[in-house]
């Protein structure tokens, strides 16, 4: 571990913003002058782009950025992830899945105190010291979300008897008025506790999270992106990503109001967001293209969940997850149960997969600019059970659609219920120290959010581990 001048100093408390799917481009330039506690940290430090993980997904982006460990080194590839190499056993990552120290872990080991309130991967509910209230992953309130248990009942007397929202109950909906109460409770009730909680407990790092930007954008884009193919005027709904940031710029101040002048502030998102614009029918095109064999004729009409596909294995070589990016498994034999691929192969065809998916064009034949990465290349090390290849159709710009039954390789409509945007590769950091010489310095190149963690560490006094792979911003 790495002493550094300064570590030195008295460390100061702590306060990080997360703001999920934050773009850069929204808070920095577009919205700048109507988002006065953002920009204000903004002048007051330093600021700019954040590379997400690769995949730029919330999980496993935030724990990779609060372990400084990428997703290789964490085991951990998306939301679902294989369990083994059968074909049809798929776990949820929860917080159960990080075996990797996070920045509260080190921070409690020294002493310090920590408030954490929705950072994605802490349900289950683990100890920490300080208080907890877990994230987007937490079935409900009704289950166990926070530590101390006794918090609970905390909350409950803050709310007046209301229920903590630990999401919304559902942001792919038609019904945009719904989705937007949901949003709006949802973060008035997280910064109601956040102030609370500020007031009333001992810190020395307080951590939130807001997942309610990621849900407007997902929900609402096509609103407010004039260059979306299926944009919508409806001048009800047009400002309602800008209204939502500058509702929550106002509950920012409300955190800034309280804090002591010495406290470091850092304002950071896992990934940034831009529209989807299309999605590839993976598995469709893999039928196609002689990869994916079915025992069995799909349906005339509806689609098909990947998982209720009868697949015929001993002729398929490859399959795929859909999402906001691409999962594809390759059928090895003496790996997979019924493998096709030979082993000694597996190199030369996934080469030839990799350049076959990157050359799929969109609808009019020109090339969307598909992106195809080997874990093996991206990764320090390769745990759990990796894709063969991770794929980001158009640049993000385009969705995997894992479901079959489309009738195409392309479609406008996402089978998971409506979601007009993706994210986007660069998410956003603000590092406001007052003890710092930066003022309103824009960072360049971008730090990768794996440089979090060393951050966070190096201003809390505390030595670097030196098997984290990011370095500290503030060098």
């Amino acid at each position: 571990m790495k002493l550094t001048p300064w570590s030195r100093r008295k460390p100061p408390k702590m306060l990080i913003i997360g703001l999920d799917c934050a773009a850069p481009e929204l808070v920095f330039d577009r919205w700048a002058d109507q988002l006065p506690n953002l920009r204000g940290l903004a002048r007051r430090g330093a600021y700019g782009d954040l590379m997400s993980s690769i995949p730029a997904i919330t999980v496993p982006a935030w724990s990779s950025m609060l372990s400084s460990k990428d997703p290789g080194v964490l085991g951990i590839y998306g939301f679902r992830n294989r369990a083994d190499y059968s074909y049809d056993k798929m776990t949820i990552a929860t917080g159960a899945a990080v075996k990797e120290k996070r920045v509260w872990d080190y921070l409690g080991e020294a002493g310090k105190q920590v408030i954490l309130m929705g950072v994605p991967q802490t349900y289950p509910v683990r100890p920490v010291n300080g208080h907890l209230v877990s994230c987007f992953l937490t079935p409900s309130a009704k289950s166990e979300y926070t530590f101390p248990h006794e918090l609970r009942y905390e909350i409950e007397r803050v709310l007046g008897g209301e229920e903590y929202d630990v999401d919304v109950r559902q942001f792919r909906t038609d019904d945009k008025d719904f989705l937007l109460r949901q949003i709006y409770a949802m973060n008035d009730k997280q910064f109601q506790v956040a102030r609370y909680l500020m007031d009333s407990k001992p810190w020395d790092l307080f951590m939130l999270v807001d997942m309610g930007v990621d849900r407007v954008h997902h929900g609402m884009w096509k609103y407010h992106d004039d260059t979306h193919p299926k944009h919508d005027p409806d001048p009800r709904y047009r400002t309602a990503i800008r209204d939502y940031y500058v509702h929550l710029d106002r509950q920012v101040g409300t955190l800034l109001e309280r804090i002591p002048p010495e406290t470091v502030v850092m304002v950071v998102s896992d990934h940034g967001v831009k529209g989807m614009y299309g999605g590839i029918c993976v598995n469709e095109w893999l039928r196609r293209h002689g990869y994916l064999t079915l025992l069995e004729d799909l349906p005339s009409e509806g689609l098909v969940q990947f998982e209720d596909v009868k697949v015929d294995w001993s002729k398929t070589q490859v399959w795929a997850s859909g999402g906001y990016y691409a999962r594809v498994f390759m059928n090895v034999a003496g790996r997979e149960p019924q493998g096709v691929i030979p082993a000694d192969q597996y190199e030369h065809f996934r080469d030839r997969l990799a350049d076959a998916l990157r050359s799929i064009p969109a609808p009019d034949g020109s090339d969307i600019g598909t992106r195809v990465f080997k874990p093996v290349d991206i990764y320090r090390e390769v745990r759990n059970i990796a894709p063969d290849l991770i794929v980001y159709f158009g640049d993000l710009g385009w969705r995997s659609v894992g479901s079959m039954g489309h009738g195409d390789i392309y479609t406008l409509e996402n089978d998971t219920g409506p979601d007009d945007a993706n994210h986007a590769e660069n998410g956003l950091v603000i590092l406001a120290d007052p003890r710092s010489r930066r003022r309103g310095e824009r960072l360049a190149p971008a730090p990768q959010l794996m440089d979090v963690a060393p951050t966070v560490l190096e201003i809390m006094g505390l030595p670097i581990p030196a098997d984290m792979q990011g370095t500290s911003i503030r060098r």
